[in-house]
Formats: C-alpha cells, structure tokens, sequence
C-alpha cells in the first residue's frame, strides 16, 4: 500500500474528551459537600484557567480537584490533561494509569489514554487502548475512539487499518467531518476517484466547500487531468483563503 507525504497535513491532534472553555473568575467556586460536585467545580475552574494559560490557577485547581476526589477517575484525566500540556509526560502517564486503577472499563479513561500514548509513539499501546474502550458498556463515544484509533494508525503509517477505522466511525456517526474527509483523500491516494467525488459530494451538499474539501478536490483533478475542474476548485480556493 503506498503512502504520500499529504497525510501528515491532514493528521489533526485528537482531541481530550473532558476538555472544554468555561468562563473564569477570580472567585472561590460554589460547591457542594458531595465530593465528586466539589471536584466537578474544581476542574471546571482548572481546565478554563488552562485554556487562559494561567497555569498556576489551572493546576491548583485541578489538584484541589484530586484532593476532594481521589478516586474519581476526572479528576485524574484533568490532571493528566494539564502534565500533557506543559510537557510534563511521566507525570501525565501517571496520572492516566492512576485513573485506570480506579475505573479500568470506563470508556473516556481508556480513549484519553490511548490518545496520550498514540501522541507519545506508542502506536500498538495506543490501538489497544482505543479498541477497549470501543468494547465498552454504555460508552457513546464509539465513533470518535474509532476516528482517534484511524488518526493513530495513519500517524503509524497502516494505512488500510486506518482507512477501516474511519469507516467504521463514519458507520456509528456518519455526520464525522475529519473521518469523511480523510477517507476521500484516502480513497484519491487508492485511484478511488469516483468513491472519492461522491462523498466529496455528498460533504458539500451538507457543508458547503471547505479549505481541505477543495484541497483533496485539486488533487484529484490533477491526477485524473481534469484541468478546467482543477481550475475551479483552485480559483474557489484562493477565494476561501484571501
């Protein structure tokens, strides 16, 4: 199977499935005697002061979080997520290993993890990880552990083991837009150029051109010598960029 250097451009970083951006004050949080409430509070503090980059905030926090919490497995994963982003790995794997001890069937724990070790190069760790928490009673996430394990496999360089994962993402979620797009440009690199139009296609029809949509569309063109359609798609291109 051949692989072109392309692929690597549309690998993009999967994304941590706790993570988001909440609005920050200098407030204490209102809490409630429950532990896992007081922890709740204290990682929605830490992750949003993660995303201001106040890294001091963000981690007192999300150790605060760990304090009234110890074995719920957020806590940990909210840790993990703040080592991974200052670069801190031995501690971020610690930390995900410490969630695993404490809930090692829960889906989200298993998927962050094998995202983290995919990130590390640790691609065969990572495939099993992600394969797990597809396993898993009453973890709806399916589609994006398929999509991750599909963006680790090409990073890999198994470039049909990828293409079955995003298929099957596409199959639990068909509304993927990075599984559908590096199918199409998979499908170009396999001389699957009508496989490749028709989903590109149906893509538009429901979002309309987009700057890599257009990307994988020149390329085909330029392959299957369709110079006036490649043309096109590079002049709607230049719009969309300028």
């Amino acid at each position: 199977m051949k692989t072109v250097s392309y692929k690597v451009s549309l690998l993009a970083t999967t994304a941590l499935v706790l993570s988001g951006c909440v609005t920050v004050t200098d407030g204490e949080p209102q809490t409630a005697s429950d532990p896992i409430a007081m922890a709740e509070s204290r990682i929605s503090l830490g992750l949003g002061y993660l995303e201001n980059r106040n890294m001091v905030k963000a981690r007192e926090n999300l150790e605060l979080a760990v304090r009234h919490s110890p074995n719920y497995y957020r806590s940990h994963l909210s840790m993990a997520h703040y080592y991974e982003v200052v670069s801190e790995y031995d501690k971020a794997r610690a930390s995900y290993e410490v969630a695993l001890r404490h809930d090692s069937r829960n889906g989200n724990v298993l998927n962050n993890y094998g995202t983290f070790l995919c990130k590390q190069g640790e691609f065969e760790q990572a495939d099993r990880y992600f394969n797990k928490a597809i396993q898993q009673p009453y973890y709806y996430l399916v589609s994006a552990s398929y999509e991750n394990a599909g963006f680790c496999a090409l990073k890999a360089q198994h470039i049909e083991k990828a293409t079955a994962y995003f298929q099957r993402a596409l199959d639990h979620d068909p509304n993927r837009v990075r599984s559908t797009l590096q199918l199409a440009n998979l499908e170009v690199t396999n001389a699957q150029y009508n496989d490749a139009r028709l989903r590109l296609l149906r893509f538009h029809k429901r979002y309309g051109y987009q700057i890599t949509s257009l990307q994988i569309l020149i390329r085909l063109e330029s392959l299957t010598g369709n110079t006036v359609l490649e043309k096109k798609y590079r002049e709607q291109l230049t719009k969309m960029q300028g």
